[in-house]
């Protein structure tokens, strides 16, 4: 058995508050929020259950919180609002500030326009 699992499995929850097993090693009826979404359920206000440690070096544990599947809700439904709510939040993504055009692809946050206006030089050029 390797060390690293014996430092991530704590199925009691004495050390770390909420039972904790090793990376792939958790019981059955427990899954993460992707597992749970990819089934088309949503953990529902329920608290977390357990908790999946991943030793990595030279820095902290990747952590995965658990849920338990008996206890997951279906996922909401999309309504005609939020449909257009979030379609109004991406054209907003992909407006240029400064020319006002869509881009066609989200507007990187590090350059705040398009690729058109924050390198006009080099669009001369070409």
């Amino acid at each position: 058995m390797p060390a690293a699992f014996g430092k991530c499995y704590d199925p009691t929850g004495t050390r770390f508050g909420v039972p904790t097993y090793p990376w792939r090693y958790a019981p059955k009826g427990l899954e993460t929020r992707r597992q749970l979404r990819a089934r088309g359920l949503r953990p529902g206000g329920q608290p977390v259950a357990a908790q999946v440690l991943r030793p990595r070096y030279r820095r902290g544990p990747l952590v995965a919180y658990l849920y338990r599947l008996d206890r997951a809700k279906p996922v909401r439904a999309m309504t005609a609002a939020k449909h257009a709510a979030l379609a109004r939040a991406n054209r907003a993504r992909r407006t240029c500030p400064q020319c006002r055009q869509d881009a066609g692809y989200v507007i990187p946050t590090s350059l705040g326009t398009c690729v058109t206006c924050a390198y006009p030089e080099e669009q001369r050029a070409a």
